[in-house]
């Protein structure tokens, strides 16, 4: 008996801990594009899942009959890498995707249903099945003590990372707790009249040499537009213009912890008045 209940303990346990979300994405016949609405679906899916703990994505393409082995087994690997992409573009990052395969086609007689091309057209898609770690591992902010350095001596040279000034993931705004951070930056950058710096944007998940793609403008400048966005928010505070640049270094420079680190600004000072 008390072994029954520990392996039922055991199993509960588990389901808990692998909860998942699904998403599928439709194609054309012999197609591996994405549509724009199918496009547009997978963005909504990708806003859903960056309030979770993901353990891991598995992205999985099909087709349907019609075709040779070979050329079903290639088209639903072309699917697969396609929805990578996306991904990749988007800032997920790259480790969690764990599996990426082609699966082929599927059979017919697996969907009931009786219409062939209805059948066919619901074969004709990847799969994405992502894995949250459940219940969710709680976040840790940093402490920050950015406001500490930039009221204390400063020297050119100084990179000052802020550590709270959170992005939303694929855009150039701040998440709404982060707001308040950047208003008490302004504040002190207002009254700091003699220091002169750059502010560079970084982007999480991508090669570092590319930038990421901002999903607003569909623009692969996501870094550069991090950093305008904290330019114009400290300019229509009434920091001058003259004092500051701005620069997208894309993801050059990786903290190595948690990707939202890496959807950041930090400050370069360029020139401290004696």
């Amino acid at each position: 008996m008390r072994l029954f209940v520990l392996i039922t303990f055991l199993s509960l346990q588990f389901a808990f801990s692998q909860k998942e979300m699904k998403h599928i994405v439709y194609f054309e016949t012999d197609k591996y594009t994405i549509l724009e609405t199918e496009h547009y679906r997978l963005l909504l899916f990708l806003s859903e899942i960056e309030s979770i703990d993901v353990k891991k994505i598995s992205i999985y393409g099909f087709c349907d009959d019609r075709g040779s082995d070979s050329y079903n087994l290639k088209l639903s690997k072309n699917r697969a890498n396609a929805i990578k992409t996306v991904f990749s573009n988007n800032e997920v990052d790259d480790n969690l995707i764990t599996n990426i395969d082609g699966k082929g086609e599927i059979l017919l007689n697996i969907i009931k249903e009786t219409n062939v091309q209805k059948i066919r057209a619901l074969n004709r898609k990847v799969e994405i099945v992502v894995t949250q770690v459940f219940p969710p591992r709680k976040t840790i902010l940093p402490n920050t003590k950015v406001e500490e350095l930039l009221t204390g001596d400063l020297k050119v040279g100084d990179n000052i990372q802020i550590e709270n000034l959170l992005f939303k993931t694929g855009y150039s705004y701040l998440v709404p707790e982060s707001i308040e951070v950047l208003n008490r930056i302004a504040a002190i950058l207002l009254q700091r009249r003699d220091i002169s710096f750059t502010i560079q944007g970084h982007v999480c998940c991508t090669n570092g040499t590319r930038d990421a793609l901002d999903r607003k403008t569909k623009k692969r400048n996501l870094s550069v537009a991090r950093a305008k966005y904290v330019y114009d928010f400290l300019a229509n505070k009434g920091v001058s213009r003259n004092r500051m640049k701005y620069v997208g270094l894309k993801r050059k420079y990786p903290l190595g912890g948690l990707p939202e680190y890496d959807r950041r600004v930090e400050l370069l000072i360029t020139a401290v008045k004696k």
